[in-house]
């Protein structure tokens, strides 16, 4: 089975907290990981690492066989990461915000209504596609972001 995610010896230190000490994982194609630990365990650090937020003190991580330290933008395009709130552009339609994100994914044009609409079929958005996003609850917010 294809291995997505790879990290090999993270560390992350600020100052003289280590926050992250020497973790390894892989997390091969269809797998399911969590992160469970306390306020404080390196939890949201480490996916920030992975996700190409932050560099790591030492290590290395490949998603999708492409490192993110050398390949970030590879990394970024193969990787949804969706940290704890909602989209930024609450004011913007459903429709508007994930416009705005095929443009900035890059995705052709023409290709973008088709897209859309597959994804909204898949995650059930289309009762809300044209409401603002600031007035959805919480689990539609999610479902766009």
């Amino acid at each position: 089975m294809t291995t997505m995610v790879e990290v090999e010896h993270l560390s992350k230190a600020f100052g003289r907290i280590v926050a992250v000490d020497n973790v390894s994982l892989s997390v091969k194609q269809g797998e399911v990981l969590g992160f469970l630990g306390p306020n404080g365990a390196g939890k949201t650090t480490t996916m920030r690492m992975i996700a190409g937020f932050l560099t790591p003190t030492s290590g290395t991580v490949r998603v999708c066989g492409h490192d993110v330290a050398s390949s970030p933008l590879a990394v970024k395009s193969a990787l949804g990461y969706l940290p704890e709130g909602s989209p930024a552009y609450e004011d913007m339609s459903v429709r508007a915000f994930l416009e705005f994100i095929a443009a900035v994914r890059g995705i052709a044009p023409g290709h973008v209504a088709k897209r859309i609409s597959e994804i909204s079929d898949q995650i059930a958005l289309d009762a809300v596609m044209d409401r603002p996003i600031e007035v959805l609850s919480k689990g539609y917010k999610r479902r766009v972001g």
